[in-house]
């Protein structure tokens, strides 16, 4: 495993091969994550393809950084002592990323990006046409060397101030879901619209992708993309929320750190819409 000094020259320089053989932003940084973590999952992996365009193409953060998210919460619960230090470790390496993504792009949303908008067949047809879906080519083969330093460095940092009772509302989806300890640190970084953003609500990633995951299981497939469990969570959020997707509009506030979204979830915040998700 390489330390905490991580020199971006030496990092991965297939990002744009990695994206054109696996076909969706998540699931790439996904595998380059786990690959150079030293631990691939391929199942999980596969799973992923249901958070890419920013959540099943929505257009909210890019999937690039829900699938690296998904790698760090799994480093973070093979090197943590305990899940409480794991889901702290998952949020602080997730931000990392976010940062890193940011300061390269200036935008986290897939349709900033992109410029396109998904559901509409002319609007993915001018994406394609245009040439626009080569800068997230182009994208992944830039970032993938400063996501792999940034995963390393959250993962490895030893000034992380450990909240006690550290919480995750993806976290309790997944347990309330019957997931095991691994899976449930592994979307533990989705908190708060993932990394406490206040963006895309990180309890319905959780969901789509642990429906994905269970349909992966069951029917052999190499992709999500397009499961209908994913589409049938999708469908009772947005009846449980008004439409509403955004964290900070659900929640009617932005989190300032993590003991502050851990009070909210302790004091029954999103606590109806998480038992919803979990049942759906």
């Amino acid at each position: 495993m390489v330390s905490n000094s991580y020199d971006i020259k030496d990092g991965p320089k297939d990002g744009k091969k990695v994206f054109r053989k696996l076909g969706t932003c998540s699931r790439t940084f996904f595998h380059i994550l786990n690959r150079e973590f030293g631990h691939q999952k391929e199942l999980h992996e596969n799973a992923a393809d249901s958070l890419a365009g920013g959540i099943m193409q929505k257009g909210y953060q890019c999937g690039m950084l829900w699938g690296a998210s998904l790698a760090v919460g799994a480093e973070a619960y093979r090197k943590s002592n305990n899940q409480n230090q794991a889901i702290c470790v998952a949020i602080n390496a997730t931000q990392n990323l976010m940062e890193s993504f940011s300061k390269r792009e200036n935008t986290m949303n897939c349709r900033d990006i992109t410029k396109c908008d998904f559901s509409s067949k002319l609007s993915f047809v001018k994406y394609f046409f245009s040439g626009r879906f080569l800068h997230c080519y182009d994208l992944a083969d830039k970032w993938a060397p400063e996501a792999v330093k940034s995963a390393f460095e959250g993962v490895s940092n030893k000034e992380i101030i450990l909240s006690k009772g550290c919480v995750s509302c993806a976290t309790e989806v997944a347990k309330k879901m019957g997931s095991g300890d691994e899976e449930m640190t592994m979307v533990a970084g989705f908190a708060g619209g993932l990394g406490l953003s206040g963006s895309g609500c990180g309890a319905l990633s959780a969901a789509i992708w642990l429906k994905s995951l269970e349909w992966c299981k069951k029917e052999k497939k190499k992709s999500s993309f397009k499961n209908p469990n994913s589409k049938k969570v999708l469908e009772t959020f947005y009846l449980a929320t008004d439409a509403r997707i955004l964290c900070s509009d659900i929640a009617g506030k932005h989190f300032m750190n993590i003991e502050d979204h851990a009070s909210f979830i302790k004091n029954g915040g999103c606590n109806s819409l998480i038992n919803i998700l979990a049942k759906s």
